[in-house]
């Protein structure tokens, strides 16, 4: 992998304090569960977005990216391809910094949407991962 790439991934997961998990279940032992918990594990700032859950990891799940009050540095996908570019246009609209499409999500147009708007786009990897090969690497992984 090209460091220019670990450079870009530094930057999105150095500079997250909270990041919005759009599919974030319910059900242990889902990636859509495990990645958040580990995510909280490591002190970020975790908001589940999913319609069909009211809590998820005992915390408050929004129907939508729109529905949060507060700041989102990351907005973490873990939903088919063919929903991320309305996933992308949200995100934009509550002027989050990163979109992360996670293991075997690919959608050109969710990337050029939100790179046409200024975010940093990762696609096909998982953010939880990427967070533990840095923290194994001796890289900082939380710069707020």
């Amino acid at each position: 992998m090209s460091e220019h790439l670990w450079d870009e991934y530094r930057r999105i997961i150095g500079g997250a304090r909270t990041i919005a998990v759009v599919g974030a279940s319910a059900e242990p032992g889902k990636s859509a569960h495990e990645i958040p918990a580990y995510l909280l594990r490591k002190g970020f700032n975790v908001i589940p977005v999913n319609p069909h859950h009211r809590r998820v990891l005992g915390r408050p799940s929004f129907a939508s990216l729109l529905d949060i009050g507060e700041p989102v540095d990351v907005v973490d996908v873990f939903r088919p391809a063919p929903e991320t570019p309305a996933v992308a246009r949200q995100a934009l609209q509550i002027g989050a910094r990163a979109l992360w499409l996670q293991l075997g999500i690919v959608s050109d147009e969710a990337r050029d949407i939100a790179e046409a708007a200024g975010l940093r786009v990762i696609m096909n990897r998982c953010l939880g991962a990427v967070h533990a090969e840095l923290e194994l690497a001796g890289e900082p992984t939380r710069t707020t």
